[in-house]
């Protein structure tokens, strides 16, 4: 099994993210330990790349900059495969 690096990590949890999410199915679907998404998570909202809901319901959620990370990401790739 091939290592993710970091962008790549990054990259995953905003797709998985983009129309909410709640942090165990993030955990789950983005193959991540729980301490370890915490990490990127806390990360990724000081970036303005994440928001994190109040609710009851706690949902992670893609900001439209996180999407346009999503879409360059995606591009670079294309352009450089990796």
């Amino acid at each position: 099994m091939e290592r993710r690096d970091h962008l790549m990590i990054i990259a995953e949890i905003l797709r998985i993210a983009r129309k909410g999410v709640k942090k165990t199915h993030l955990v789950y679907k983005a193959n991540l330990n729980h301490a370890l998404l915490e990490k990127y998570l806390v990360k990724l909202e000081k970036q303005g790349l994440i928001s994190r809901s109040n609710e009851s319901e706690r949902k992670i959620q893609t900001t439209e900059r996180g999407k346009q990370f999503i879409e360059k990401y995606l591009n670079l790739q294309t352009v450089l495969p990796f």
